[in-house]
């Protein structure tokens, strides 16, 4: 079997979050073809429990670092002194790159796939003849640019810096590169478009969703209370458009649908919730449960999943997982953009706080229940186009080289 180094900005599993539910099936698809080598950072401790799990995964060699909190973001002030992206410098850890360089010298590898665009500095150099493929995800540069946006004096500086060094940085990757690949067609092609030197080198892959498990037909406890109409949203609570998403929903929205059905409920399901997150709590209707080992259950039983993001790029998994486990979804149109559906499922999309706050009464009221719903036709769409093993072999014969 040949062997492949695959490199990850953070250790892909517990599949729980976006990132890691996109990275850990992308090393299950590698391991079926390659024995795999894995170098990937862990900034969760809980994550430590896992390493066994991913190291009987790969195959072959893993070198999982532990990112310290006050190191790391001293390393990455370097950057202001370097011209840098601090992106690049927080992930800059000595151990891993010495590794990866040992690794490559000890072993006979001919391809390398990378997770996200930090870990792309330890490959760049070296041997010509190594095939190199970078999943980027996401263009992150034009997140930063859309962060600074949102912000005000010094913020808006550093999150602009970041956006113009980051870009400077994503293009150099993937023009030394072979393939550069993203999570959807539309970031695909804002990539060829701010990278036309790499646009025919650039292309997509999808995400998807595990359709066995996100089931809609499967005995669920019921999480509320009974007599509550339930909004969910789900997510890591400390990732910063979904903070946003939720107090700006809390705050501009959901505030006056409570007045209008005094029985609607905000629940905000998700790990790690940041101080401005948990102060949300103090709003009459508003739950914040923090880390759930199930979400299936908050979705499946609520009136409707929101996801009312301002900031947005790829595709939402939160969005996906709703839509499978049959669940209308009340969203912003950002939050739809990388996601193909049914015209009809327009219905609940809305960007200004007026028309969410129509569409989320009419959803408590029962607007979209039975099978002609867009709960359903969200389910059937996940079921067509969303399986992963379709999206998969895709990159398998990318990194393949064909």
């Amino acid at each position: 079997m040949d062997e492949l180094l695959f490199l990850a900005h953070r250790i892909p599993y517990p599949p729980r979050k976006g990132d890691k539910i996109r990275s850990y099936h992308l090393l299950r698809a590698l391991t079926s073809h390659y024995r795999v080598h894995l170098g990937a950072f862990i900034d969760d401790e809980a994550d430590r429990a896992h390493v066994g799990t991913v190291a009987a995964m790969c195959g072959g060699e893993t070198c999982l670092v532990r990112l310290d909190p006050i190191t790391t973001k001293l390393r990455a002030l370097k950057g202001l002194f370097t011209g840098q992206a601090l992106t690049l410098p927080y992930y800059d850890h000595p151990r891993m790159r010495d590794w990866v360089a040992s690794l490559l010298e000890r072993h006979p590898i001919r391809r390398v796939v990378v997770y996200s665009a930090a870990p792309a500095q330890f490959i760049l150099d070296g041997d010509p003849a190594i095939r190199r493929v970078i999943d980027f995800v996401d263009v992150d540069s034009a997140k930063w640019a859309a962060y600074a946006e949102q912000r005000r004096g010094w913020a808006r500086w550093l999150y602009r810096r970041e956006a113009r060094l980051l870009l400077e940085a994503e293009r150099a990757m993937a023009a030394r590169c072979d393939a550069a690949l993203f999570v959807s067609a539309p970031e695909a092609a804002l990539f060829g478009q701010l990278a036309p030197e790499c646009a025919a080198k650039t292309g997509y892959w999808e995400n998807g969703v595990d359709v066995a498990f996100f089931s809609p037909d499967r005995d669920y406890p019921n999480p509320y209370a009974a007599g509550d109409l339930p909004l969910v949203f789900t997510g890591a609570m400390d990732y910063w458009p979904n903070v946003d998403a939720v107090t700006w929903f809390a705050h501009e929205v959901f505030g006056v649908i409570r007045e209008q059905e005094p029985r609607a409920r905000f629940v905000i399901v998700g790990g790690r919730p940041v101080p401005e997150v948990l102060r949300l709590q103090g709003l009459p209707g508003v739950t914040v449960t923090g880390h759930v080992v199930d979400v299936r259950p908050w979705i499946v039983w609520s009136k409707a999943a929101v996801a009312p993001l301002r900031i947005a790029r790829g595709v939402q998994n939160k969005v996906l997982e709703a839509m499978a486990m049959a669940r209308p979804v009340l969203a912003t149109s950002q939050a739809m953009e990388g996601i193909r559906h049914d015209a009809r499922m327009r219905r609940w999309v809305a960007d200004s706080p007026d028309e969410l706050i129509d569409k989320g009464l009419a959803l408590l009221a029962g607007a979209d229940e039975g099978e002609s719903g867009c709960g359903r036709l969200g389910r059937a769409l996940v079921e067509r186009d969303y399986q992963w093993e379709r999206h998969l072999a895709h990159v398998l014969a990318v990194v393949d080289g064909n």
